[in-house]
């Protein structure tokens, strides 16, 4: 465990953070869902459950029927799934009003009524028609903390821990969405390069928010080595593997001057962040994405266990 300020503050934003990209994920697999035919439409759903790490817990409960309803309740409400947004919205408060005295008053409100909207939404099973405004109010709430922590905050430790959670979260949501795209939304390998190659690409752009930036960088061509690169290697935006663990290496060097010197996980970083920063996407393809993707993933949950575990004596 980090120590006990800490421990609260970095999975305070790391459980807002996650909720928030399992809301994009959500509603891109459903305006998915609605252009297909049912036997399509149940793969994408498939797809939303398997990227969230859900499958097991999920085919225990409804076995292989991926219904749209079935899918969206069990991840946004369901008590048989202890991850559920319901209960990233709960720990998030919970980690909020623990660590009380080191967050501004403006950042407790927006949390407290972050889920205080999200408990009233979810008290009832979430029909389709009502989908997007769940969606909607979660995505609108996450940037409202987002916004008071920016806007109020000291730029000390906390907000430091603050950012580690918020980007450990965020680089290993974009991975596991790179990950997913060739091992479930493909049917074969033979779809490589077809019309719904394309169109599956340009769903993981929508379900990481990266559609409209990657158009206008482009000129609108989707294509899957330049969505692969944006994504991966592209500093300019904020979801990329790139820019996460530019905001990663800052916030340390942070630390390890508040705290008198650098830590393991620094090394651990320097490690990804110059893999990130001399590797390109023609030598990321001839490895293998998967097998890019991952490496990446492992060491993204090594840096975030040594974290914690450098910095659990710290109060």
């Amino acid at each position: 465990m980090l120590g006990r300020s800490a421990n609260g503050i970095f999975w305070l934003f790391r459980n807002l953070e996650r909720a928030e990209n399992t809301a994009r994920l959500i509603e891109a697999g459903f305006r998915m869902a609605l252009t297909r035919d049912a036997r399509d439409a149940s793969d994408e759903w498939r797809s939303v459950i398997v990227t969230l790490g859900l499958r097991a817990a999920y085919e225990a409960k409804f076995g292989g029927d991926y219904a749209g309803p079935n899918v969206i309740n069990f991840i946004l409400r369901d008590r048989d799934n202890p991850g559920n947004v319901l209960a990233m919205c709960e720990l998030a408060r919970t980690n909020a009003r623990m660590v009380r005295a080191g967050i501004t008053r403006e950042v407790w409100e927006s949390v407290n009524d972050s889920w205080m909207r999200m408990r009233d939404l979810l008290a009832r099973p979430v029909t389709e028609t009502r989908l997007g405004d769940v969606l909607d109010t979660l995505r609108r709430q996450s940037t409202q903390v987002r916004g008071a922590m920016e806007g109020t905050m000291l730029r000390n430790e906390i907000y430091n821990f603050a950012r580690l959670g918020s980007f450990i979260e965020r680089a290993d949501n974009t991975a596991r969405i790179l990950d997913v795209k060739y091992y479930v939304l493909l049917p074969s390998i033979s779809y490589v390069g077809s019309s719904l190659d394309n169109v599956q690409w340009e769903n993981v752009l929508r379900s990481l928010a990266g559609e409209r930036a990657y158009r206008w960088l482009n000129a609108g061509r989707m294509e899957a080595r330049g969505i692969a690169e944006f994504l991966i290697l592209d500093s300019r935006f904020p979801r990329s593997l790139a820019f996460c663990y530019g905001k990663l290496r800052s916030n340390l060097e942070h630390l390890a001057r508040e705290y008198g010197g650098e830590t393991e996980a620094h090394a651990i970083l320097r490690e990804a962040d110059c893999d990130l920063h001399h590797t390109t996407i023609d030598a990321i393809f001839e490895q293998g994405l998967h097998e890019y993707i991952a490496q990446f993933i492992n060491r993204n949950t090594r840096l975030a266990n040594q974290i914690q575990y450098d910095y659990r004596f710290i109060d």
